[in-house]
């Protein structure tokens, strides 16, 4: 969720011959953040234009060295400028630009302290949403469950921006990449945006294929067994070219 706080623009609380509190945390951004934000902007527009979130709802984040740069809330993503590059270290102090960033932000530092991830993806695409409110995991629909580490869970509801839901999520995304938020959306990570953003695609496609499966009258869908899986696990170990 991207809360709606008209352009995010604003500096925060005022303290001191009215300078910023934060200001004096702040700091330029560096020539390889500045090539992630550019990054982060693109995949960010991406979502929006897949049809995987509406208006400012979702949000993205890269991770360089211990900076976390995030879309800031409330800004639709093709207003995002080159100097509006957002950071906050890994306890959520902000480092880097003037705008607010996330409310989201308990979601993705989560995942950043506690996995090896570069990135996080997180929408509010349609058809993993709807199967969110349907079931406590994604049935096993189709194979490409194993590049997200197995069956796809579903993090118990909780309050947008919350500790609690981060807690929640942090749980369901166990051994695995990628999870689904109940009544809210879905959150994926990688070593890289375009791989954070292809799992989210992927997860969608599995949702939206067991939704339409499912919708038969009279029929229900053939589903893969935890074997099945595990073998297409063991194959994705050399999937993709050697370099």
């Amino acid at each position: 969720m991207a809360e709606q706080r008209g352009d995010g623009r604003g500096t925060g609380d005022v303290r001191g011959g009215g300078q910023d509190a934060g200001e004096s945390r702040r700091r330029g951004v560096r020539p390889e953040e500045a090539r992630a934000w550019e990054e982060l902007v693109a995949t960010a527009r991406r979502t929006v234009s897949d049809g995987l979130v509406v208006g400012t709802s979702g949000n993205v984040s890269v991770r360089v060295g211990d900076t976390v740069l995030v879309t800031p809330s409330g800004v639709p993503y093709d207003r995002l400028r080159t100097d509006d590059v957002t950071g906050v270290d890994l306890d959520g102090r902000q480092v880097l630009g003037a705008l607010v960033p996330t409310s989201e932000l308990p979601m993705h530092l989560a995942v950043y302290r506690t996995t090896g991830a570069r990135a996080v993806v997180h929408t509010h695409a349609v058809h993993a949403t709807a199967v969110s409110t349907l079931v406590s995991e994604l049935p096993l629909i189709h194979y490409m469950a194993a590049a997200l580490g197995g069956p796809v869970r579903v993090a118990p509801y909780a309050t947008y921006g919350t500790d609690e839901l981060a807690e929640n999520m942090l749980r369901a995304l166990a051994d695995r990449s990628g999870c689904l938020l109940q009544n809210h959306g879905t959150i994926t990570h990688g070593t890289t945006l375009d791989q954070a953003y292809d799992r989210t695609a992927q997860l969608e496609w599995m949702c939206r294929l067991w939704l339409t499966a499912a919708s038969v009258p009279g029929l229900s869908p053939s589903l893969l067994s935890g074997e099945q899986l595990a073998e297409v696990q063991e194959q994705l170990r050399g999937y993709g070219q050697r370099r």
